[in-house]
């Protein structure tokens, strides 16, 4: 059987923007879009309302995304989405250690969902920040972030979207050394400010990989935030007005964020869709 034939891939995206307005769920769509039409596969992929709808994906998908939103990820621990969610993720967890599944599940976490990933495996602290971090910032990759696949192509450092009033702090080595975590990249270095880097991505296990920043974001979905008053006001209290003009410069800078939106989720769903096309070979 070939698979770019009679393969049709499935897709969940588990969307946890509990009804705000958002950019994001567009650009997964378009992303996923682009790579099908690219790899010239025929893909379908399913919504689910996580938050407002407590909606959630069975294991029967072929790929997972679980996207950022609004709000404290401690606070509703409690939640019956949050429950519900957390149960999700050990199902997966479940499903690829079972051994007479040949076919394993391949899980992202953006954002939100990578708070809430860090927390349900005890990976780091999470932890509320002085003050909303948003904008355009580099993003430096350790050693083991130098050999994850999902970073193929990638500068040292690259350029990502960062939208958050939370960050992942204190990573718990000792967890991730037993369930085969590594931590992938930290925040730039700030010197002058006495406050530990904040860890931006996380590959939790063979099959689960997580980012504190925005891969899907593109130059159309930030220069809409950065029309908003709110928002700009928050880079310039947080950075002043040149940092605005330069964030605004580097949006169609296609070494910065344009690189990063055309390269981590499709190397992620390249990796994912790679063990098919791996066992057509050996047919």
């Amino acid at each position: 059987m070939s698979f770019t034939e009679n393969k049709a891939v499935s897709i969940a995206i588990l969307d946890l923007n509990d009804g705000f307005p958002n950019q994001g769920m567009r650009c997964i769509r378009q992303i996923i879009k682009e790579w099908s039409e690219q790899r010239d596969l025929y893909v379908t992929t399913t919504e689910f309302d996580v938050r407002q709808k407590n909606e959630l994906p069975d294991t029967s998908f072929d790929i997972y995304i679980s996207s950022g939103g609004p709000g404290d990820p401690l606070s509703s621990r409690f939640d019956d989405w949050d429950i519900n969610w957390n149960k999700w993720v050990a199902d997966m967890v479940r499903y690829n250690e079972n051994p007479d599944n040949q076919i394993k599940k391949h899980v992202f976490f953006i954002c939100h969902s990578f708070q809430l990933a860090c927390r349900h495996f005890d990976a780091a602290l999470v932890y509320k920040r002085r003050s909303t971090s948003f904008g355009v910032f580099p993003v430096h990759m350790l050693e083991e972030g130098m050999e994850e696949h999902v970073f193929d192509g990638l500068q040292d450092p690259f350029y990502v979207v960062d939208s958050r009033d939370y960050q992942v702090i204190q990573p718990n080595h000792a967890i991730l050394e037993k369930i085969g975590g590594k931590i992938l990249c930290i925040e730039k270095d700030r010197p002058h400010v006495p406050y530990e880097r904040a860890v931006m991505g996380i590959r939790f296990n063979e099959f689960m990989v997580g980012t504190q920043f925005h891969p899907e974001a593109d130059a159309m979905g930030m220069a809409t935030h950065f029309q908003q008053e709110e928002k700009r006001k928050t880079v310039i209290e947080n950075h002043g007005e040149a940092k605005l003009q330069s964030m605004l410069e580097q949006l169609n800078d296609p070494d910065k964020i344009l690189w990063t939106y055309s390269h981590i989720l499709p190397n992620f769903l390249n990796l994912a869709v790679f063990q098919y096309e791996l066992m057509e070979q050996e047919a």
